[in-house]
């Protein structure tokens, strides 16, 4: 059974479950997650969990995220991507200079709207279903971080301004509002062309693997201990590895926020509470 996290490097035209079903029936088991969802149209790094390895979802899921964009300025799409129906069009011819201050003018965290082609719930249905139904609905917003973005290249294509950036943001953020925001600060419209995510959290796209690699027999796991590394670790002995095994509250003699216990794998995560450590997840 394997038990830990697997990088991949999606393709075009494939949800992440596509990807989830794909490497189940590779591995024979039904215990795959992922962790950050990536649009069919996106490509690059899509964590996945495997055998034990899915008690971590949340905790990969919450990570910061590098992506590389390509929008177009002048259009928009009721999807506020490529894929979508056409709303608007117009002509766009905008200086390297004005990118570049508009998009350093979102660095921090502002509230974005929640696109209306997602699968965020509002009253127990997705906002997509919504949308697909041609129903009104007053799209959530969300606090997110723009920690870095840097324009890459900038062109004038069929009087319009295509525009490829760099950016690191916080957990939550949709790249499509990102760029409607921008747009909107242009007073333009805008959507996405080309999406590709190259890091979340510690992992790389260097780190990455196809699904043809995973049929060729060409992967690395990475263990549940090595995606935990930066935990505070403790080696039990064997009275404490008891206590641990049993799911014991213990005493945060360590003074830390999280504590990861291995004997010779790993046990459990445990987490602080009123200076008390409690289980949080169990690897045994």
């Amino acid at each position: 059974m394997i038990n830990g996290l697997l990088i991949i490097d999606k393709e075009k035209d494939m949800t992440s479950r596509d990807v989830v079903n794909e490497v189940s029936k590779i591995f024979k088991t039904k215990k795959v997650g992922h962790t950050g969802t990536l649009d069919p149209i996106a490509t690059g790094v899509l964590v996945l969990t495997i055998g034990k390895a899915t008690k971590l979802n949340e905790l990969i899921t919450a990570t910061e995220k590098k992506y590389q964009v390509e929008a177009i300025l002048g259009l928009k799409t009721d999807t506020l991507d490529i894929t979508g129906n056409v709303l608007k069009k117009e002509n766009t011819n905008f200086t390297k200079e004005e990118i570049t201050n508009t998009l350093n003018s979102f660095l921090g965290s502002y509230e974005q709207e929640v696109p209306i082609y997602s699968a965020v719930k509002i009253k127990g249905k997705k906002l997509y279903e919504y949308a697909r139904n041609n129903e009104e609905i007053t799209l959530p917003k969300r606090l997110v971080t723009i920690k870095q973005i840097k324009l890459d290249s900038l062109k004038h294509e069929n009087k319009q301004t295509i525009i490829k950036f760099t950016c690191l943001v916080s957990k939550g953020t949709y790249i499509r509002s990102l760029i409607n925001d921008i747009a909107l600060k242009l007073n333009t419209v805008g959507t996405m062309k080309n999406l590709r995510r190259i890091r979340q959290g510690q992992y790389s796209i260097t780190d990455a693997y196809k699904l043809d690699d995973l049929k060729n027999n060409h992967y690395q796991i990475i263990t549940i201990k090595e995606a935990l590394k930066d935990y505070y670790t403790v080696k039990v002995d064997d009275k404490l590895k008891f206590k641990v095994s049993n799911g014991q509250i213990l005493d945060n003699i360590y003074q830390q926020e999280y504590v990861l216990f291995v004997a010779e794998e790993v046990l459990a995560l445990y987490k602080n509470v009123d200076n008390k450590l409690k289980p949080y997840k169990m690897f045994i």
